[in-house]
């Protein structure tokens, strides 16, 4: 029996825009298979929305406190999130 999915949202601080971050975090869910997407927030942050089992999501949240290279990840923020069926199949980066 599958472990249950469950929904993630988490607000990365810190020079996370201009430096691949969307990318990064696109590349490390579909090695996790969380799907979601990640996007710039107008206030300098990224927001990245993943659905995964818990074990998945907790190596996400640890890869994104980590960042890609030129990243200077100053906080994670997380919120527990509603399963949205249209971010279910697969990780997209939105603007």
């Amino acid at each position: 029996m599958s472990e249950p999915k469950q929904a993630r949202r988490y607000f990365v601080s810190g020079i996370v825009q201009g430096v691949g971050f969307r990318y990064f975090a696109q590349r490390t869910a579909e090695r996790l298979h969380v799907s979601g997407y990640a996007k710039n927030l107008p206030d300098g942050r990224v927001e990245v929305y993943a659905i995964g089992t818990a074990e998945h999501l907790v190596k996400l949240r640890s890869a994104l406190e980590r960042g890609p290279w030129g990243a200077n990840v100053s906080e994670v923020r997380e919120e527990d999130a509603a399963i949205d069926s249209n971010y279910a199949n697969g990780f997209v980066i939105t603007y």
